[in-house]
């Protein structure tokens, strides 16, 4: 024990200091605590403090470009616009995004509660987050390999500020946070029914569908309405992946979602238990649906249709407006048309152009097994055009003919599934055919169709002529069928209303039109003899001459120095005025050539000035649009035609403007139609149609405000003179068979480059071109009438089938006389004043005037149609016009009978 020395020992303050080096002295321990805390809370108030900033910058630059979500309450989805034909079938498509909208109210509530059980099970109850599912998705994350994408958490209201407002996937923080925000904005604008709209009619769904209208649709070819428990079930599993779940591909997976959506519905109470397990053992089976359009046989039409709406809409509007175009299409004839084309073209193809070869040749040994000639088969291509009757084949034997080949259209379309092995002849006259110009081979692979209940097949091929075909109503101008050429996957160029082809004689009409406009009687001679105009020698196509020849015969016969007299007594910026005002061309030269046919047209312009000759001398504008819907059902477009209904007694009275019901305009539209892009038409000031009120007392007329390019009766006088052209003139082909009173006129161009017959009856007018897409001869006496004609029958004939039978009614002014002509006895339409069978001296006061070649253009007509194109587009000079003898009037010295034939129309 350690005595303490006294106080007054000397030792005693050294003792102390030894104690104290080896006892310090302690402070409290609570002191060391509090340092630290204190240092502990300082760092945390400066790291709070510091990430407090950090967190509101980021809140700062998440939320500062945040979109609005005000757009949503006006919410309009891209909807696809619907094209119908006349009678309301559906004939086409056209969308971005194939979509059906449907209203929250029409959505069925067993749809609602499986996309809410697969989704997000407390849609109901959340504002926009759902922070258990979050924390959930987080933890199960972190416990996840790295490399997989992250759980999602999102609510539904999160993925339509993902979908709508966001437009990207991005896998961040950021990304998510912006949504989180949003979604909690949107829960605060929206109602829940509404978010769940939006989210039903937006979700992609795979196969080309969004939204659940579209994809009840795609999958099981049914209404939403009519969709059962397994099947809504189904629905809601492809969010999550539309790929891995597609049923066709993954039908294992697809099912076990489907189950499993099932089960949280009967979790949530949408279902029972037994109702899951009644839903679950069903099978999981789709019902193949083809997207419609365009309808077979009706591409060519759709797709004008199509470059009419993107021309006045816009592509947006077009393809996602949700427009439902009413069209004038017939399909039965359209169906019919096209058919009568192609046979039309295969069969001069055939007569003129010879076997055109295989479509390939496989290097094959001498015998081939049926494994080996069914893989080369599925391997090989089909040529653009191949009809789809028409099957590929594999010429088994060349010299016996025997050929093998897949039946089933997907073999057809070269899909290497399934296709039955077939095996046949081919018939013995196109073995024949083909040896003429070269003999199949083994190994050869060609088109063929086969016979139904045969074992023979026909060998086909694709021509290389083209057509073009137009069938319209003559009074209103509707397009009822419309063909473009062969085919519309081979080309999509529309030989209707985009190729500009010379009409031959087929214009001719139009130049006795403006005869008739004057006042020239049918009966009117002109002389019908050689005629030289500087380098340019007219001729008739048969190369002879008549003499004074009255203008019926000479349009019956096509006679072309006849009709050049004609248009040079006529003058023909007269002529040209005429075209004009019809509608057949935009603009045409005044030169004499022009009066035969050296210009250009389309057959859809054609068409529609041959309508106007049956429609009494009306501008006729053809129309392939009835009326255009938007997506609430209100007409926002309609041709303005002229047409409009009125009171019989105010019409009567000289009145009705007032009391019209005037249509919507070309231009004017509803005024909540949408709006074009950029570049598309602006539309007009909206107008609202008139109502017409009629009284018990009322009859109902309509009134016609078409302009008037000709007269109703110098119109009828020349229907009564197709008429004769038909029955005994160069188109008697093409009246064969047809019992109803018929008019028309035949075309051919120079060197039978161009074959047209246009016709028509009180109430249709077709129109007919065959021609190579590069202009060159069809053959030496190839006449509109004989390639052309045929064709325009079998139409017509078509078109006419159970129609009443109506004639052409002569309007007042004129009388119908049988009179013999000096070739023959004609009927034809005389006005007040004129004396059927007698010609008068057109010349009796006016001096004769010689033309010179300046005055025809000729010292510009170049020597083929190809290159007259240029100077017919206005190079050649405007001077034509003067007067000419009427009768035999030039004097300059005849051309040889073997000059040009016209420069122009030739029969």
């Amino acid at each position: 024990m350690t005595r303490t020395p006294p106080s007054g020992d000397p030792d005693s303050s050294r003792h102390d200091r030894d104690n104290t080096q080896s006892f310090p002295l302690r402070r409290p321990r609570f002191r060391q605590w509090r340092m630290l805390l204190g240092t502990a809370a300082a760092v945390l108030l400066v790291g709070s403090a510091g990430g407090a900033v950090v967190v509101w910058s980021q809140y700062q630059s998440i939320v500062a470009d945040l979109p609005t979500v005000d757009g949503l309450r006006s919410y309009q989805p891209p909807v696809m616009s619907r094209l119908y034909a006349g009678d309301d079938q559906l004939v086409a498509e056209l969308a971005d995004e194939r979509r059906i909208f449907v209203p929250s109210n029409a959505i069925p509530d067993r749809v609602k509660n499986a996309f809410i059980a697969a989704e997000d099970q407390k849609f109901w109850t959340h504002k926009g987050v759902d922070p258990a599912a979050i924390i959930r998705a987080g933890l199960t994350d972190l416990t996840r390999d790295k490399g997989r994408r992250p759980i999602g958490a999102s609510t539904i209201t999160q993925q339509v500020a993902r979908v709508m407002l966001l437009g990207t996937n991005a896998v961040s923080f950021k990304r998510k946070a912006k949504e989180a925000f949003l979604a909690m904005r949107i829960e605060q604008v929206l109602p829940k029914e509404k978010i769940l709209e939006i989210y039903l009619n937006e979700i992609y769904l795979g196969n080309g569908a969004y939204g659940i209208g579209a994809a009840a649709q795609t999958y099981f070819n049914k209404p939403l309405d009519q969709l059962d428990n397994a099947e809504a079930a189904f629905l809601a599993a492809l969010p999550k992946s539309p790929t891995n779940y597609n049923p066709v591909r993954f039908p294992d997976a697809a099912r076990g979602r489907r189950n499993w959506v099932l089960e949280r519905m009967a979790d949530v109470g949408a279902i029972t238990q037994d109702d899951a397990r009644l839903a679950e053992a069903e099978p999981l089976t789709t019902t193949s649906f083809s997207r419609p359009g365009p309808a077979p046989g009706s591409e060519w039409f759709a797709e004008e249709v199509r470059r009419q709406l993107l021309e006045r809409y816009g592509q947006d509007v077009t393809m996602q407006g949700g427009l439902d175009v009413h069209t004038s299409l017939d399909l039965p004839l359209q169906r019919a048309a096209q058919s009568i084309l192609q046979q039309g073209l295969m069969a001069y193809d055939r007569q003129h152009r010879g076997w055109h070869g295989p479509v390939t040749h496989l290097s094959t040994p001498p015998v081939l097994s049926q494994e080996e000639w069914v893989r080369a088969l599925r391997t090989a291509s089909a040529p653009a055009g191949m009809l789809d009757q028409w099957r590929l084949a594999i010429v088994l034997d060349g010299n016996k003919g025997q050929v093998g080949w897949l039946e089933g259209s997907v073999v057809r379309r070269n899909m290497a599934q399934g296709g039955e092995a077939h095996t046949g002849q081919i018939q013995q006259k196109d073995m024949a055919w083909v040896r003429r110009s070269r003999p199949l081979r083994t190994g050869d692979i060609v088109m063929v169709e086969p016979q139904t209940g045969q074992s023979v097949v026909a060998l086909m091929q694709i021509p290389v002529v083209e057509g073009a075909i137009v069938t319209m109503n003559a009074r209103t101008g509707r397009v009822m069928a419309l063909v473009g050429g062969w085919s519309f996957q081979a080309s999509q160029f529309d030989r209707a209303t985009q190729a500009l082809r010379q009409p031959g004689s087929s214009f001719k009409p139009f130049v006795y039109l403006q005869a008739m406009e004057q006042g020239i009687s049918p009966s009117q001679e002109f002389d019908d003899s050689p005629v030289s105009y500087g380098t340019w020698h007219p001729n008739n196509y048969e190369k002879d001459f008549w003499g004074p020849t009255s203008l019926h015969d000479a349009l019956r016969e096509s006679r072309n120095l006849v009709t050049i007299r004609l248009a040079a007594h006529l003058g023909m910026n007269t002529v040209a005025d005429t075209a004009i005002k019809l509608g057949l061309v935009d603009s045409m030269p005044h030169v004499l050539p022009a009066a035969l046919g050296a210009v250009e047209t389309t057959v859809l312009k054609e068409a529609g000035a041959y309508a106007a000759l049956a429609a009494g001398g009306r501008r006729i504008t053809p129309t392939l649009i009835d009326d255009v819907q938007d997506r609430d059902g209100h007409v926002i477009w309609r041709p303005a035609n002229g047409l409009s209904l009125v009171s019989a007694a105010s019409l009567a009275n000289g009145a009705g403007a007032a009391t019209a019901a005037q249509p919507v305009g070309v231009d004017a539209v509803h005024p909540d139609a949408p709006q074009g892009t950029a570049g598309a038409p602006a539309p007009a000031a909206p107008a609202q149609p008139a109502v017409v009120v009629l009284t018990p007392d009322d009859l109902p007329a309509l009134r016609d405000d078409r302009p008037r390019a000709a007269s109703e009766q110098s119109a009828f006088q020349i229907t009564t003179m197709l008429q004769d052209v038909i029955r005994r003139g160069t188109g008697v082909r093409a009246g064969e068979g047809i019992d109803v009173p018929v008019a028309g006129k035949t075309g051919t161009s120079q060197n039978f480059n161009d074959a047209w017959f246009a016709g028509y009856t009180p109430e249709l007018v077709t129109v007919v071109w065959v021609g190579f897409d590069t202009p060159q001869s069809l053959g030496r006496n190839e006449t509109g009438g004989a390639i052309a004609g045929p064709l325009w029958n079998k139409v017509m004939k078509t078109a006419l089938k159970d129609q009443p039978k109506l004639d052409f009614a002569a309007p007042d002014g004129v009388t119908l006389v049988s009179y013999d002509t000096g070739r023959g006895v004609a009927i034809d339409a005389f006005k007040d004043g004129q004396l059927p069978g007698v010609s008068a001296n057109l010349l009796s006061n006016v001096e004769a005037q010689q033309l010179t070649a300046a005055d025809t253009g000729a010292e510009n007509m170049p020597d083929s149609e190809s290159d007259m194109a240029a100077s017919a587009n206005g190079s050649g000079p405007q001077g034509a016009g003067a007067a000419s003898p009427a009768e035999g009037g030039s004097t300059q010295a005849p051309a040889p009978s073997g000059g040009d034939i016209g420069m122009g129309g030739l029969y």
